[in-house]
């Protein structure tokens, strides 16, 4: 079989023609197209050409390869955005298309390409050069094959406030596209034979690949399931407790799939670094068994920037000059070498060697791996998604494999919000100061459209309409570009880029805006008055998102009700949902709720949270082992930690906005068969209530303060109203499945292997109303109500049963 290696028009131009620095002060060189904006100006000028225009028109061509002994077909393909029939009339007697003769200069055809821009047009003096190239390859593909020898091009761009329009055209002969387009193959066609030398290597081994396990009970069924899903292009929704082996058992079936061809690419996406150490351990425990595969993970810019803080310019950074220039170079040497796990570690190193940044260049290196592990907003965020990959809206054979899926929904909801803050348009005006008095006025303007709604909020204020905020923020827009052509980076200029990028996001989000927003305005906790473009259901935007790619598999070990989370998330009635089976006995673990104290508001008080204290004072003096306490909140758990000092041997507590060090440092803390007890106080929902792995004797017991229930807020009960008009369960989807999955994933630290045992307490007496306990996975049943001294017994009888089990 021969084998065939694709590349869009658009990445291969991008890719073999990039050149010169990396410059975050040059929004106009580097992104001058308007990337979400842009697609509604193409939609009207193409509606308004007449006949002799074709709008939207595929274009494919596939090239035999031979290049260092290797041979394969390469296809390049994309869309033009138009095609103009110049100097057409129609014979109405023969119903012939034919071309007039009065401009005989002028080519027959035409390739149109229309990009959206921002910036006043009147800047531009020249096309910018990839866009051109993008035209020149539809001109060449269009003229080869319907036979054209002379061929011209057009650049259109737009201006997405005046919708103003400038022109670049050219014309070649078929004979001058044949020569640059040649060279341009020719370039990649290096790229190409690597490619497809290790595609080869690559689906061999695969296709050798035995399931690295014995099967557990279930797991069989689960690895099949995601196989037929990928198979027939669905999304499938797993409910796995902790043990099934959720990772294994949808990275296996992906990567087999994969090997036959199904699958072009995989997209791993965590929501927390912790869980793509265990993505990138399965892959490793793979390559064991012999699979090669290029497997990388892209770590946030900050956590790999040179500098202090990231400042993307030749100015501040002396990697920034010239990177791409020498980007493909080190991307080609990193391929080559032997590793084929592309770590953080990897990238620094050949990131130094060739002197350009690790963050641009891991991106560069995702074109060329099997799979990319990364957090949820390289697929899913409208601002910062590999663009690379999912720019055309094209659907392409990829697999996303959505770990700690319940995350998804909070995630997606921020990402898909806009908020502008007031203060911030008097910050850059200050910072601009004379400089600029045409900006000066566009911000003050935009000042007074928010005075006005700051007015008219006292706390919080839902608007119906903002047409007069959007059509200021356009015409700002237009003069912020022409500004940041000409910038020099100086103090202010970070608050200066955030503004524009701020507004380039809400007004991208406007764009998008309909029954699933509410907009409104009110006061962040700086009391700084903003207004919101509030996300309320996100799924229609992430149902788009997976339409990129061939299937989807969501997977969580918390992911009730599934109902809510399939409709949250973005899932078809066709889609499919599975509850995988605990492989834990249930004899291994003990839980309980105690039926006489609660967190409730009103019973937030000194003598509730003695009652709090002394259930987690004997339960931990119970047996000598390491625990974790739960709060919902840092001002609840200092409160009785405040009590607990001195009372509980071993106490530690969480503190905010810990370093990635400082978190590690506190887990090595849980040693297995510890001389002394740890007891350590935690928030729900934070670093420590999910993701972390204390198996054994490293945790052995894990105590659940409060139903988890977010804090009533003008924003949440924003949420309950909209639910409660739409499906009458306002109450739940705002607050009571957003607590819970805070619980499950807390007390889920406990039992992390089918050796381990371990007791479970929920101090809420709410958890014993049928409201609650019906969101509790099939293992937790049967579950204890307890008072003090009977949890007191009920442990002791567990713990020894233990000690027995262990003789």
């Amino acid at each position: 079989m021969s084998k065939e290696i694709k590349i869009s028009v658009r990445s291969l131009v991008e890719f073999i023609l990039q050149s010169g620095n990396l410059d975050n002060t040059r929004s106009g060189k580097n992104e001058v197209e308007a990337m979400h904006a842009g697609g509604r100006v193409h939609r009207k000028l193409q509606k308004q050409m007449g006949a002799d225009y074709t709008a939207e028109f595929p274009l494919s061509i596939t090239l035999p390869i031979t290049y260092d002994d290797v041979s394969f077909d390469l296809t390049v393909d994309g869309r033009a955005d138009g095609i103009i029939m110049n100097n057409l009339i129609k014979d109405d007697e023969f119903s012939l298309l034919i071309f007039e003769d009065e401009d005989k200069n002028k080519p027959e055809i035409t390739i149109d390409e229309i990009k959206g821009v921002y910036m006043d047009i009147a800047h531009l003096t020249e096309p910018v050069s990839v866009h051109r190239a993008q035209a020149m390859c539809y001109a060449y593909i269009y003229a080869l094959k319907y036979q054209h020898s002379r061929i011209g091009i057009r650049l259109t761009y737009c201006n997405l406030e005046t919708e103003s329009l400038k022109y670049f055209e050219e014309a070649f002969s078929l004979d001058e596209l044949k020569s640059w387009f040649d060279k341009l193959i020719n370039e990649y066609s290096k790229w190409a034979v690597w490619q497809m030398k290790w595609l080869n290597k690559r689906d061999e081994e695969i296709n050798k690949l035995d399931f690295p396990f014995d099967y557990r009970e279930g797991q069989k069924e689960l690895v099949t399931g995601v196989y037929k899903t990928i198979l027939r292009k669905k999304k499938l929704f797993i409910e796995a407790p902790t043990g099934v082996g959720k990772t294994i058992s949808t990275v296996f079936p992906t990567v087999k799939a994969m090997g036959v061809g199904i699958v072009n690419k995989i997209f791993y996406l965590t929501a927390k670094t912790i869980t793509r150490t265990v993505a990138e351990d399965t892959f490793h425990l793979l390559s064991e068994q012999g699979l090669s595969m290029k497997v990388t993970t892209i770590t946030a810019k900050e956590k790999v920037c040179i500098l202090d803080k990231p400042d993307c310019n030749p100015i501040s950074c002396p990697r920034a000059k010239g990177h791409y220039d020498r980007v493909n170079d080190a991307v080609f040497d990193l391929l080559s070498c032997e590793g084929n796990q592309i770590t953080r570690d990897l990238i620094l190193s050949y990131a130094n060697k060739h002197n350009v940044c690790p963050f641009e260049m891991s991106l560069d290196v995702t074109l060329w791996s099997d799979a990319i592990i990364c957090d949820y907003n390289y697929v899913f965020d409208p601002n910062v998604y590999l663009r690379r990959f999912f720019m055309n809206d094209k659907q392409e054979d990829y697999v996303f494999l959505i770990d700690e899926a319940h995350n998804l929904v909070e995630r997606a909801r921020e990402m898909y919000s806009a908020v502008l803050l007031k203060d911030d348009f008097l910050k850059v005006k200050r910072h601009i100061k004379d400089g600029n008095a045409k900006l000066i006025k566009l911000l003050d303007q935009c000042n007074k459209d928010l005075l006005k709604l700051k007015r008219e909020c006292d706390e919080f204020e839902i608007v119906q309409e903002i047409n007069g905020i959007y059509m200021h923020l356009m015409g700002l827009m237009t003069e912020y570009e022409a500004y940041l052509q000409e910038y020099k980076s100086s103090d202010g200029s970070e608050e200066i880029i955030k503004l524009y990028l701020d507004i380039r996001h809400f007004l991208a989000i406007y764009e998008i805006l309909d029954d699933n927003y509410t907009i409104y305005t009110d006061y962040d906790e700086g009391d700084r008055f903003r207004i919101k473009l509030q996300c309320m259901d996100p799924s229609r935007n992430l149902m788009k998102c997976y339409e990129r790619g061939r299937s989807a598999v969501l997977f969580s070990a918390t992911l009730l009700p599934i109902a809510y989370y399939k409709e949250q998330l973005g899932g078809k009635k066709e889609d499919y949902a599975v509850y995988a089976p605990s492989s834990f006995g249930i004899e291994n673990r003990l839980i309980m709720v105690a039926a006489d104290v609660s967190t409730k508001y009103t019973r937030r008080n000194k003598r509730e949270y003695g009652k709090i204290l002394e259930y987690i004072k004997e339960f931990t003096n119970l047996r000598t082992g390491n625990y974790l306490v739960f709060f919902p909140s840092y001002q609840m758990m200092q409160s009785i930690y405040d009590l607990a000092e001195g009372e509980i041997d071993g106490l530690v507590m969480q503190s905010s906005n810990m370093t990635e060090e400082e978190r590690e440092s506190f887990l090595e803390e849980f040693v297995e068969e510890p001389e002394v007890s740890r007891v350590a106080f935690c928030v729900m929902g934070g670093i420590f209530s999910e993701g972390i792995d204390l198996k054994s004797s490293r945790l052995i017991g894990a105590v659940v303060v409060g139903t988890g229930l977010p804090m009533v807020c003008n924003e949440r009960e924003l949420f309950r109203g909209y639910f409660d008009a739409k499906n009458d369960k306002g109450f739940d989807y705002a607050y009571l499945y957003q607590g819970m999955n805070k619980v499950l994933q807390s007390a889920g630290r406990v039992i992390r292997t089918k050796e381990d045992r371990g007791a479970i307490l929920l101090l809420d007496e709410r958890f014993l109303q049928a409201q609650y306990y019906s969101l509790f996975p099939k293992e937790w049943f049967p579950f204890e109500s307890v008072y003090l001294d009977s949890m007191t017994s009920m442990v002791t009888d567990f713990w020894k049963e233990t000690n027995n089990s262990d003789h």
